[in-house]
Order: structure tokens, then sequence, then C-alpha cells
């Protein structure tokens, strides 16, 4: 058995700021955006995916806002944008596949805790999470691997480490040090990408760096003096930013068993149409057929 996972949020700005993303119902409602995860996702059913699941921010902020005050928020999203979160879950629901809205946490939080779920039934063969996140590469190995959709790109733990420098295990740390912008925060002043790679492949996590540099056992660290000194006087801040980096896994996503496709929902036409992806229903009738839905 093959589950998949999408990254709903990135998948709204991605067709949001694609060709026809701002298009505009006859109401005047943006909806160029949910129309595009729409087709996107019933693309991905007509390839044969059974077992299926998309995580979206229901908001913004997360119970991250609470531990770091310049974490990222919906400040600056295009409204015709925003408007869509919540439309984008009903086309999902309507659809008929299994949505996970956050409130508390955020979507790769979701997306990390299903892989977890699915890593434990033995009949999974296989988890794909539908999205190039670099925060979700923490979740790769074993049977779960990070779909670049987009590229038509499967990462395996060995991808990570050849992406990142680092292997999966070492990516909440790697982000601790370098920062993460898209996040809202910023890292440890002097250590970048490569430096912190190189440190970190010796030494695996923050908890274990030796915050002396004469007792570090890596060659080819230029300053190492200086980032030592800087990573034991922000060692604090340094945790912190683990912590926001690190996602949460015991949240209730449910089992396998309910993310299988079953068909639409009785509402699914009406939705289609509000969008303008009448086009759709047909496709979405004939896969239900097929199944026996």
């Amino acid at each position: 058995m093959q589950v998949h996972f999408v990254d709903g949020t990135y998948e709204l700005f991605r067709y949001f700021y694609s060709p026809s993303g701002r298009h505009l119902n006859a109401a005047g409602e943006p909806v160029g955006a949910a129309r595009g995860v729409l087709r996107s996702l019933v693309s991905m059913l007509e390839s044969g995916v059974t077992h299926l699941g998309v995580a979206t921010d229901h908001v913004i902020p997360s119970f991250r806002n609470d531990l770091w005050e310049g974490y990222k928020t919906g400040d600056g999203i295009d409204p015709h944008l925003f408007a869509q979160f919540p439309l984008v879950e009903r086309v999902v629901e309507s659809l008929g596949v299994t949505v996970w809205p956050m409130v508390d946490f955020e979507a790769d939080d979701a997306l990390a805790a299903a892989a977890a779920v699915a890593e434990r039934d033995d009949r999974v063969e296989q988890i794909l999470i539908c999205s190039p996140d670099k925060d979700l590469a923490q979740c790769v190995g074993g049977k779960v691997f990070q779909f670049d959709r987009r590229a038509d790109e499967f990462r395996d733990a060995d991808a990570i480490l050849a992406k990142y420098g680092v292997p999966p295990g070492s990516i909440p740390d790697w982000l601790a040090l370098v920062g993460d912008t898209a996040d809202g925060f910023p890292g440890l002043a002097g250590w970048g990408a490569k430096t912190a790679a190189t440190v970190l492949r010796r030494y695996g996590h923050l908890e274990d760096i030796p915050h002396e540099p004469g007792r570090w056992d890596v060659d080819g660290v230029r300053g190492a003096k200086k980032l030592a000194e800087t990573l034991a006087s922000d060692f604090e801040n340094a945790m912190l930013f683990k912590r926001l980096a690190t996602l949460v896994t015991d949240i209730d996503v449910g089992a396998v068993d309910e993310w299988r496709w079953n068909g639409p929902r009785d509402n699914f036409a009406e939705v289609a149409e509000r969008i303008d992806a009448t086009n759709v229903i047909k496709r979405v009738a004939k896969l239900a057929g097929r199944q026996g839905c």
C-alpha cells in the first residue's frame, strides 16, 4: 500500500501565483488557486492514488508564535489568496479527500503526524510527503519519502543529505543554526549553511556540539572559535529555534483506512461549479464508478 500526503497551504500558494491563479468566478470571488488544487488532487486520484490526506493552515499563527515573537503570521498575504484558505478546505472535503485544518499546529505538523501513523502500519510500503518544504525533510527515512511534484523528484535520506549536507534527523538542528526566513527565526550569527552542515555531520545535534572550539573534532571550519563562542552564549535561543523547527507528531490525524478515497460527497458538483471547475465533475464521477464508490 502507498499513501500520499499533500501540503495544501503550499499548493494553494503555488496555484495562486500560477497564470490562472487570480481567476474570479461570476460572483467576483477569488477561486483560481482553490481550483488549481482541486485539479491537482483529481489528477493524483486518476494516476492511481488510493490513500490521500491534505493538511492546511486554517489560520497562520500557531503555538510557535507564543514561543517566538517574530514567528510567521498572516501579515502580507494577498487578500485574494487569504480568502481561499477556508474555500480550499471545503473543496477538498467535497472531493471526499481527508483534510486536516490546523489551528494550534501547522500543516507541516499534520503531515509529519500522518507519516508517523502510516510508518507504524505494516500494510504501508511507501509514504510520500508531497511538498518541497525543507522542514518536512526531517520526516524522511525508512518508508517515508519527500516528493517534489513540481520537479518530479523523489528524495530519500541520501538525497536529503546531498541537498542539505545533513541527514534528516539533523534538519531541525541545522535550521536552528542557519535560521529560516520563511518561518521568521534568524538562527545564530555567523553560522552559515555549509559550516552548520559540516559541524552537524560530525556531532548530529546541537546538544552534542562542544562549546569549546579546542574540543571540536572537525576539519575545515573557519572561525571555529567565534562560532563556538556564539553557540555557547546563544545556546538558549538555539534550542528554542530547534523547537520551532521540530515538527510535532502526536496530533490526531486518524488511521490509514480513514484516508482511503471512497468517492466525492453529495455537494461536490455544487462546490466545483462555484469555483468554475465543472470540467472535473465527470472525471470524478468516472473515477468513483471505476472504484465502485
